[in-house]
C-alpha cells in the first residue's frame, strides 16, 4: 500500500522552532518527526512514500532525496495551503489503489496495522484511528458519530454540540474515492478545503468508513510544549497536563515497539 505523508505547513505555532525549517524537520527526541512518520508507515508495510511538501520544500527533498531506509519517496507541491482536502488532491495522479494517509506531525505509538488490516478487508472504503476525548474538548476537533458496527455515519468539524466524544486523529487508509469527494468540497468559513468535510460527502453518497479506536497514544506537535510532551512520552517520563490543549494525558506504562 502507498503511504501519503502530507508536510506542506509552516508550522506558525511551532515557532520559534520553525523559523529556519519546515515543521516536519522539527526534532523530537532527537529526530525529525517526519522520520519518526517514515518508521510507523513502514513498519505496517508502505511500499512508496508520497510526501507533500510545500514551505521550505528544499530542505526535505535535500534531506531524503528519492528513497528513505530503501522505500523510494516521491514528492507533491502543495503551492498554496489550502487545507487538508486540498493537499490531498496534490497527490492524486500519484496514487494508485487504496492508500494509507498519516499527518507529518503527528508522534503514533499506537495500533496502525489495525486500520491498515480493516482496510485490507475490502469491506469499506475508508477506516481511521479513533481517539476518545473529554466532551468538553471534542469541539477542537473533527467529531465522528457511529452506529451500532462501528461505521462512522457523520463527521463534523469542531461543532458547537458535538455528536460524540470520539475524535479523528492524524491516521486513515482510502480508497481512490477521496479524490472525488474532495473536488466537490467548497471552502469552509476559515477558507479551507477541510478534510472531515470530503469525509462527510462520502458517508453522504452511502460509502462505509470503519472506526478503530486508538490503543496507545500519540502527540499532534502544533505547539512547542507539544513537542516536549512527545519526547518524555517517547523517553518513558511521566508527562505533565498539555498546557497548550487543556488535556491531561497519563504516560504510557510501557513504550510500544
Amino acid at each position: 500500500m502507498q503511504a501519503v505523508v502530507l508536510a506542506a505547513g509552516k508550522g506558525t505555532r511551532l515557532q520559534p522552532l520553525t523559523d529556519d525549517k519546515p515543521k516536519a524537520l522539527v526534532e523530537v527526541d532527537g529526530r525529525p518527526i517526519i522520520e519518526d512518520v517514515f518508521d510507523n508507515l513502514l513498519a505496517v508495510g508502505a511500499k512508496e512514500l508520497i510526501v507533500v511538501v510545500g514551505h521550505l520544500k528544499e530542505q526535505l527533498i535535500n534531506r531524503y532525496g528519492d528513497a528513505y531506509r530503501g522505500i523510494p519517496i516521491t514528492y507533491a507541491h502543495q503551492r498554496e495551503q489550502l487545507g487538508l482536502a486540498h493537499a490531498i488532491l496534490q497527490v492524486e495522479s500519484l496514487v494508485e489503489d487504496e492508500f494509507m494517509l498519516m499527518l507529518g506531525d503527528n508522534v503514533f505509538r499506537a495500533n496502525l496495522g489495525d486500520v491498515v488490516s480493516r482496510q485490507r478487508e475490502d469491506r469499506a472504503d475508508a477506516a481511521f484511528l479513533v481517539e476518545q476525548v473529554p466532551y468538553d474538548e471534542a469541539s477542537r476537533y473533527g467529531v465522528l458519530d457511529t452506529n451500532e458496527y462501528g461505521e462512522i455515519v457523520e463527521v463534523v468539524e469542531k461543532p458547537d454540540e458535538p455528536p460524540s466524544n470520539l475524535v479523528m486523529t492524524g491516521f486513515y487508509t482510502f480508497t481512490p474515492a477521496i479524490f472525488h469527494a474532495c473536488r466537490l468540497v467548497q471552502p469552509s468559513d476559515r477558507g479551507e478545503y477541510e478534510l472531515s468535510d470530503a469525509i462527510d460527502l462520502l458517508i453522504q453518497s452511502g460509502r462505509t468508513i470503519d472506526a478503530i479506536r486508538m490503543e496507545g497514544w500519540r502527540v499532534d506537535v502544533g505547539y512547542p510544549a507539544d513537542r516536549d510532551r512527545a519526547e518524555a512520552f517517547l523517553q518513558g517520563e511521566t508527562v505533565p497536563p498539555a498546557e497548550v490543549s487543556g488535556r491531561t494525558v497519563d504516560a504510557p506504562e510501557a513504550e510500544m515497539d
